[in-house]
C-alpha cells in the first residue's frame, strides 16, 4: 500500500498512522515455504445446515450438538483451512438391535448404507471410561447418533465419529468439493449460511453426507534473512494476522487449483479474477519462489483418505507449488515413507 500511494501516507489521521505502524515488516530475500498440517478435525456440516433449532443441552445428543457448534464458532476467529467433503450416506439402523460379544465389550451396531439403505453393520470394541459405574453401558440408537449410558456418564457419538475412531471395513474416501478459510467475523460457515456451501449442500445432501475438514497449518519459512514472522516488529496481533492472511491466501489458491475441478466450480469469474490479483500481490510482497504443501497427518486412518473429481484417492497429498505470474503451478509429489 505504501509503495502505491506514497503521497497519501503523510496526511492520514493519527489512528490510521497507528494502524499503518502495525503492517508487518517484510524481508528482501526470496522465500521458500514448507506447509504442513498440525491438527485436523471433521465436523458434520449437515447437522448445522438449514437453520437448526437450538439444541436441548439436557439431552446427551443436544450437548453433543452444542459442543460442535461451539467448536465451529471458535474456528471463525482463526485463520484455518477447511475442505468441504462428501461421503456416502450412512446411518445407524435404529429398528434393529445391537449385539454384544461373549465376555467382551465388542459391540456390533446395525447400519444402513447409501440412499438404498442397504443393511450392514460395524463391530467396535469399547473401553470402560474412568467415570463409569457400570461395566457395560445401556445402548440407545438414533438415526445419526448412538448413546452409551455408563451410569456415571453418558457418551454420545455420531455415526461419523464411530467410522473415524474404530477400525472398520467402510473404506470410502472423503471427496473434496471446495477449499476455503474459516476466519469470518459473521460466522456464516458455522451457522450454515455461507452461500457457496449452501449451494453445494443443496446439490449433494440427498445422497451424501457433507462434512467440513478443518485443518491448522504450520509454516516453515526458509530464507537468507530468516522468517519475517520472527522479527520483533511483527509480534503485534495485527502484523501476525496480516502475515498469516498472506500465507493462507496463497496456500488456499494452490489447493483450489489442485483439488477443484473448474467445470464444476461454484466460484464466480469475478472471484477468480480477484484471486489471481491476490497471488500477484502476495508473491510480490514475500518473494515466494516455491512452496510445498504436505497434507499428511501423523496418525490417520482410511477415513482421512482424500480425493476429488480432479485428484485420485490418497492419504498422502504432497504438492509442490510455484507462482507463475497470476497463477500457481501445482505438481503432485510421491512422498517418502515416514519412519
Amino acid at each position: 500500500m505504501n509503495g502505491e500511494y506514497p503521497d497519501l501516507i503523510a496526511d492520514v489521521p493519527e489512528p490510521y498512522n497507528e494502524l499503518l505502524g502495525n503492517v508487518p515488516a517484510l524481508i528482501n530475500a526470496p522465500q521458500t515455504w514448507s506447509v504442513s498440517v498440525s491438527d485436523a478435525k471433521f465436523h458434520w456440516y449437515d447437522l448445522v445446515a438449514g437453520f437448526p433449532s437450538v439444541p436441548d443441552i439436557r439431552d446427551p445428543v443436544g450437548r453433543y450438538l452444542r459442543r460442535m457448534q461451539f467448536d465451529l464458532e471458535a474456528t471463525t476467529e482463526k485463520r484455518l483451512l477447511y475442505f468441504v467433503v462428501t461421503r456416502p450416506r450412512i446411518r445407524f439402523d435404529a429398528k434393529r438391535t445391537t449385539q454384544w460379544g461373549f465376555f467382551s465389550l465388542k459391540l456390533t451396531i446395525p447400519l444402513l448404507v447409501g440412499v438404498e439403505e442397504e443393511r450392514d453393520s460395524i463391530t467396535i470394541e469399547l473401553e470402560v471410561p474412568f467415570a463409569a459405574t457400570l461395566k457395560k453401558p445401556t445402548v440407545t440408537l438414533f438415526e445419526q447418533f448412538i448413546t452409551l449410558n455408563w451410569g456415571g456418564l453418558v457418551e454420545a457419538w455420531s455415526i461419523h465419529d464411530v467410522l473415524q475412531n474404530f477400525d472398520n471395513d467402510h473404506k470410502f474416501p472423503s471427496k473434496i468439493l471446495y477449499v476455503g478459510q474459516t476466519k469470518d467475523p459473521s460466522g456464516r460457515l458455522a451457522k450454515g449460511r455461507l452461500a457457496a456451501i449452501q449451494k453445494l449442500h443443496q446439490q449433494y445432501s440427498e445422497d451424501s453426507d457433507m462434512l467440513l475438514l478443518v485443518q491448522r497449518l504450520t509454516f516453515a519459512v526458509a530464507s537468507d534473512e530468516g522468517d519475517p514472522a520472527d522479527l520483533p516488529e511483527n509480534q503485534n496481533p495485527v502484523a501476525v494476522d496480516a502475515l498469516s492472511k498472506d500465507r493462507m491466501d496463497l496456500v488456499e489458491n494452490a489447493l483450489i487449483k489442485y483439488f477443484e475441478e473448474p467445470s464444476t466450480r461454484t466460484r464466480s469469474a469475478q472471484e477468480m479474477l480477484g484471486r489471481r490479483e491476490r497471488i500477484v500481490e502476495v508473491q510480490a510482497a514475500h518473494k515466494v519462489e516455491q512452496f510445498r504443501i504436505d497434507l499428511r497427518l501423523e496418525e490417520s486412518g482410511k477415513y482421512h483418505e482424500l480425493k476429488s473429481d480432479k485428484v485420485a484417492t490418497s492419504h498422502a497429498h504432497v504438492i509442490d507449488c510455484v507462482v507463475l505470474g497470476s497463477e500457481i503451478g501445482v505438481t503432485r509429489v510421491v512422498p517418502e515413507v515416514r519412519k
